[in-house]
């Protein structure tokens, strides 16, 4: 599928020739430091607000971290494409008109210094894409960067839910599992968990890895999302595999046959362990404070009733904290309403509506699959986590689902030796010589 070379596990192996008859050459692999300067973004995008870890870390020195991250990713990648060649994007052209929005409404300082300052992390995040693009090709190389990288982080939860059970599975956020190394929320480990989950079984149906390779990181993968009890990553993760699987039946046997026994084992799960799954589901909460979406909906009540002038409507209040009244928005929607206004709402809701456009119109293929469950995880999961409008894991989803959706660079004709040219002589060339 897709015409990739398939490797034996996910980290990968170099590009070979193509030997086909009459195939053209391939287009040189991804560089090695691509994977760096994709570290670098996720690190950024970590956030620095979340439960206490083991060894306290002043938030400064987080902000420092992460935001010198993104200078160095910035950076790493202007060195590795120093003559800016950028591949056409729709997605990330309206990434960059998203900037407009947002410094029009930053300007106006209402939401102090740190607007501006979120708008230059944005510019340079979506400026580190731009110079990324170069290698989107639509074959899988940055799934796997996407999957190594996002279990190295769950690899340091891990580590700290072994060091510290206590930390890493504090009271206050009611036993769910915490970052107890770097200040980790529950919704976001669910998220990492989750997608590498989703990405890694489709890489597995399209035989891109090997079983062995995926065990070691879905099986651990599904322990630590089970213990965040996260609602919203657990439905996008299923729902995003169905949409994906159901992609790749119809050209599939692997798929076929996952999707039918996944039919099979949710139905024995759902009867044999109903109770179970009802009390994980519910996390200990009445079912009115459920329906009320855990006190979101309250606060979207009120951004939606706060009154606005034209301008704001139109373009925001400024990038912030994605919350409202000192209480978190947790919706990507009302959360880009309230600091980019209609203007980002429609910019945002485009990103979505041109990847799904694309990915619907292209054939059956693994890169096609993947993008669609990248899709299709960050729509759902938009409605109860803010991030669409920001730097943000979200927007670094949407990024490798539109790496995956880029037409190959078209190989260009061989170019054939020229026979080398005799030298004639003088007289040779003179046309009176007969």
């Amino acid at each position: 599928m897709g015409g990739d070379l398939r490797h034996g596990g996910l980290p990968g192996g170099p590009e070979t020739a193509d030997t086909r008859p009459g195939a053209g050459p391939r287009p040189a692999g991804t560089p090695k430091p691509v994977g760096v300067v994709w570290g670098l973004l996720v690190l950024n995008t970590l956030g620095s607000a979340g439960a206490k870890t083991i060894i306290p870390l002043p938030r400064s020195l987080i902000q420092v971290v992460t935001m010198g991250a993104l200078v160095a990713a910035f950076a790493l990648a202007l060195a590795l494409n120093p003559r800016l060649r950028i591949r056409a994007s729709a997605f990330l052209l309206l990434l960059t008109l998203l900037l407009v929005p947002s410094v029009i409404a930053s300007v106006q300082l209402e939401s102090g210094l740190g607007a501006l300052f979120r708008c230059a992390r944005l510019a340079l995040f979506v400026g580190t894409l731009w110079l990324l693009s170069r290698w989107w090709d639509g074959s899988p190389s940055f799934v796997r960067h996407h999957i190594r990288m996002y279990f190295a982080v769950l690899g340091s939860v891990a580590a700290g839910l072994v060091a510290s059970p206590g930390a890493a599975l504090p009271e206050l956020y009611g036993g769910r599992l915490v970052g107890a190394l770097w200040p980790l929320t529950p919704p976001q480990i669910g998220q990492y968990a989750a997608v590498i989950i989703g990405l890694t079984v489709l890489l597995v149906l399209g035989r891109r890895t090997d079983r062995r390779s995926a065990a070691v990181v879905i099986v651990p993968s599904l322990v630590l999302l089970a213990l965040t009890h996260t609602r919203t990553a657990t439905l996008g993760l299923f729902a995003g595999l169905a949409l994906a699987i159901g992609s790749l039946v119809l050209t599939s046997a692997a798929a076929r046959r996952f999707f039918t026994w996944a039919v099979l084992c949710a139905a024995v799960i759902a009867v044999g362990f109903a109770s179970a799954l009802r009390a994980w589901f519910l996390r200990g909460q009445s079912q009115e404070y459920l329906t009320s979406l855990t006190g979101r909906a309250k606060v979207w009540d009120a951004l939606l009733a706060a009154p606005r002038s034209m301008a704001k409507e139109l373009f925001g209040v400024g990038l912030g904290d994605k919350s409202f009244g000192g209480l978190p928005i947790d919706n990507s929607w009302l959360a880009v309403y309230h600091e980019q206004g209609l203007t980002g709402v429609a910019l945002v809701a485009a990103v979505v509506v041109v990847l799904g456009g694309v990915a619907l119109l292209r054939p059956p293929s693994l890169p096609r699959a993947c993008a669609i469950f990248l899709i299709s995880y960050c729509a759902i999961a938009s409605y109860t986590e803010s991030g669409l409008g920001d730097a943000s894991p979200y927007l670094l989803h949407l990024a490798v689902a539109a790496s995956l959706l880029a037409a190959p660079a078209a190989a260009g004709p061989r170019a054939t030796p020229e026979a080398p040219r005799r030298r004639v002589p003088r007289w040779a060339r003179d046309p009176e010589v007969t």
